[in-house]
C-alpha cells in the first residue's frame, strides 16, 4: 500500500518529523514501512519559465531562438526546436547544470553557433504522461496550464510533484489498512493525534433512485451487501489535478473523472467500487448471480472471458456486465458519452473472488482487496463519498436514495476489558484510563467494562488481542522485559520411567541402540524374502520422497538393521 503523505494531512495533522522518524514509528506500532520516495527529489535547476520573445535561428530553418523569464531578472536565452512554442506561454526550462528526473544532466552550449543556456522540456523529459496533464501536448514543449505559476518557481512546486509516498506492508489480517483512511487511523492512534473524518455529505437534487434501477441478488452467500446509486446529467472528462497527483503517487493510472473518483475512493476507504453505462443497463435491473453455462464476458482490457457456473457475476436482464470483485465489462463501461451512471458499492465473498481471479488470470485492485476478506459495513460510507466527489467537483446531479441489498448480519463483536488480566499478560502497570484512551484511539467504543470492536477489525476476537492494541499504542519498546515464572515442575511419567529402565538395562547387556529413518525402498522388502501377498507389503507411499530410498514408510525395522549392520 503506498501512501501519499498530502493526503494523509487531509485527516491527521502531524507533529514535526523527518520521514524515517515517521516510518519507525508507524513500525513500531504494527503498520510496517517498507520505504518512501518523494517524487521528482533528485531533479534539480528546473524552474517554471515565461517566453518573453522568439526569433528565427539565424542558421536554421527550424531552430527557434527564445528569450524566458526564469526569475533571474534577466531573461534566459535558450534554442529549441519545438514548434509548438508560443510567446506568453509557461514552459518548464532546465538551466544550466540541471538534473532531470531521468539522470540526464543539462548544460548550456552553442546550436549552430547561437548560446543555449538549457532547454525547455517535454512531458516525456519529466517523466510524465497525457494521464498526469491530459491538456498537455504529447510531443512537443509542455506548455503549462496551471493556476498561480511564477517564473523561476520550482517545477515540483509549480506541478505539484513534491509529494512523498510511503510503502506500507500490510499483513492479511488488516485489510482496514489498505487504504488512506485506515492509516490515517493508524497514525492518528500511534502519535495520540485527533483525526478528521472524509465528508460524505450528499445534497441530492431529488427524484428517487428506484425510478432508474432495481437490484436483485440471487446469491447471499456469496454477495453480502450489495449498495448502489445513480448519479444523472454526467460531464466526463478528465479530473482536478489534485485527485490525478493522488491517484498517481498511490500507482493508478487516471483515465476520467468517473472513473478516478472510483479508484480515488477505493484508494481512500480501501472499498472497491464501479461505475456503470446504466444505458446499457438493460431492463434497468441488476441481477447479483452466478454465470450461467456458455456465458461469456468481454471485460475493460478488451478480452473475452468464458464463464464457469461457480463465478459470481453482476448481470442485467440479458447479459453479465462485470465479474463480481474482479473487473467490469467493456460494454456497459464509462465513456465520452456517459449521461448516467450507477455506482456499485458491494462485499463480496473473498474465497470467491480468489477462485475467480485465478481462473480468468485476472489479478486486480479490487480481486485483492476482496480476497482478504472487507468489511460490509463500509459499503455505504464509500459510496456516499462517491457521490460527494461528484457534487465537489461538478460534474453530475446525484439522485436522492440508495439501493442496499443487506445480507450480512452484522452484529458487533462485544469483549470484556479485564485491565487487570491485560497488565499481567504484558508485564506492565498501566492504569485504567490510559488503556481505555489507547482503545478508543483505535476505533474501540467503551461502555463500562464492555469493549464494542468496530466492524473494520474482524481480526480482533479475543481478550488478547485487546491487549495488543494496548501494546502496540503504548509502545512495545516500553515494555520492560521480564523472564518468565512458572511453578509447574516437570517429571517423567511411569511409562517413561519404565522405558529408560528397559533401556539402562539392555544396554548393560551389551546390546546397541540401532537410530534409522522410517522411510525405506521398496526393494528392501524383496531382500529380506518377505513373501509377494505379505500384509507388511502394504506400506503408506510418500507423495514427495526425496529418492526411491525414501519412497514408503516401513512396516518392518529389521531391513533397515540390517542395512546399518551391512
Amino acid at each position: 500500500m503506498n501512501l501519499s503523505m498530502k493526503w494523509l494531512a487531509d485527516y491527521v495533522d502531524l507533529p514535526e518529523m523527518s520521514h524515517r522518524q515517521f516510518a519507525e514509528a508507524m513500525t513500531m506500532s504494527g503498520s510496517k514501512v517498507e520505504g518512501w520516495e518523494t517524487e521528482c527529489e533528485d531533479v534539480k535547476n528546473v524552474v517554471v519559465a515565461k517566453v518573453l520573445a522568439m526569433e528565427p535561428h539565424p542558421d536554421s530553418d527550424h531552430l527557434w531562438v527564445c528569450q524566458l523569464d526564469c526569475g533571474k531578472g534577466e531573461p534566459v536565452q535558450i534554442v529549441t526546436g519545438a514548434q509548438n512554442v508560443k510567446v506568453g506561454a509557461f514552459v518548464p526550462a532546465a538551466l544550466h547544470k540541471s538534473l532531470l528526473p531521468n539522470g540526464t544532466k543539462i548544460t548550456k552550449g552553442k546550436l549552430r553557433g547561437v548560446m543555449s543556456n538549457g532547454m525547455m522540456c517535454s512531458l516525456s523529459e519529466l517523466n510524465l504522461t497525457l494521464g498526469d496533464f491530459p491538456y498537455a501536448y504529447e510531443d512537443g514543449i509542455f506548455l503549462m496550464e496551471e493556476p498561480d505559476l511564477v517564473p523561476g518557481m520550482p517545477i515540483q512546486e509549480a506541478l505539484g510533484l513534491n509529494d512523498t509516498s510511503v510503502e506500507f506492508e500490510i499483513t492479511p489480517n488488516r485489510p482496514d489498512c489498505l487504504s488512506v483512511v485506515g492509516l490515517a487511523r493508524e497514525a492518528a492512534a500511534t502519535f495520540h493525534i485527533p483525526m478528521r473524518q472524509p465528508d460524505e455529505s450528499v445534497k441530492g437534487v431529488g427524484d428517487d433512485v428506484k425510478n432508474y434501477l432495481s437490484v436483485s441478488v440471487e446469491n447471499k452467500e456469496l454477495c453480502k451487501r450489495y449498495a448502489a446509486r445513480i448519479v444523472k446529467n454526467v460531464k466526463i472528462g478528465p479530473s482536478p489535478r489534485w485527485i490525478r497527483e493522488r491517484l498517481r503517487a498511490s500507482g493508478v493510472r487516471p483515465i476520467n473523472n468517473i472513473v478516478d473518483i472510483t479508484n480515488y475512493v477505493m484508494l481512500e476507504y480501501g472499498q472497491p467500487m464501479h461505475a456503470f453505462d446504466l444505458n446499457y443497463v438493460a431492463g434497468g435491473k441488476i441481477v447479483v448471480r452466478n454465470a450461467k453455462a456458455g456465458e461469456s464476458i468481454t471485460t475493460l482490457e478488451g478480452v473475452e472471458h468464458p464463464l464457469a457456473e461457480d463465478m459470481l457475476v453482476i448481470a442485467d436482464c440479458e447479459k453479465p456486465s462485470a465479474v463480481a470483485g474482479v473487473m467490469g465489462g467493456e460494454y456497459s463501461g464509462i465513456n465520452d458519452n456517459t449521461s448516467t451512471i450507477v455506482f456499485e458499492s458491494a462485499n463480496f465473498h473473498g474465497p470467491s473472488v480468489r477462485s475467480t481471479s485465478r481462473k480468468l488470470g485476472l489479478r486486480t485492485e479490487s480481486s485483492g482487496r476482496f480476497e482478504k476478506g472487507l468489511d460490509a459495513q463500509n459499503c455505504i460510507p464509500a459510496i456516499n463519498r462517491a457521490c460527494h466527489l461528484v457534487e465537489l467537483l461538478g460534474i453530475g446531479e446525484v439522485v436522492d436514495g440508495i439501493i442496499d441489498c443487506d445480507n450480512s448480519g452484522y452484529v458487533p463483536t462485544q469483549l470484556e476489558l479485564d485491565c487487570g488480566w491485560i497488565n499481567h499478560f504484558l508485564g506492565t502497570d498501566l492504569p485504567e484510563e490510559e488503556m481505555r484512551g489507547y482503545l478508543t484511539e483505535a476505533g474501540f467504543v467503551l461502555e463500562g467494562n464492555k469493549v464494542s470492536v468496530p466492524s473494520f477489525r474482524m481480526d480482533v476476537e479475543h481478550k488478547a488481542d485487546l491487549a495488543e492494541e494496548v501494546a502496540r499504542f503504548y509502545g512495545y519498546n516500553k515494555i520492560p522485559t521480564t523472564i518468565s515464572r512458572s511453578n509447574a515442575q516437570g517429571g517423567f511419567s511411569p511409562f517413561q520411567k519404565f522405558e529408560n529402565q528397559i533401556h539402562s538395562c539392555m544396554l548393560a547387556q551389551g546390546l546397541n541402540e540401532l537410530m534409522t529413518y522410517s522411510f525405506i525402498s521398496p526393494k528392501y522388502y524383496d531382500k529380506i524374502n518377505l513373501p509377494a501377498d505379505d500384509a507388511q507389503r502394504k506400506s503408506v507411499t510418500i507423495l514427495n520422497p526425496l529418492g526411491e530410498d525414501t519412497s514408503i514408510m516401513r512396516t518392518n525395522a529389521i531391513p533397515s538393521m540390517l542395512e546399518v549392520l551391512a
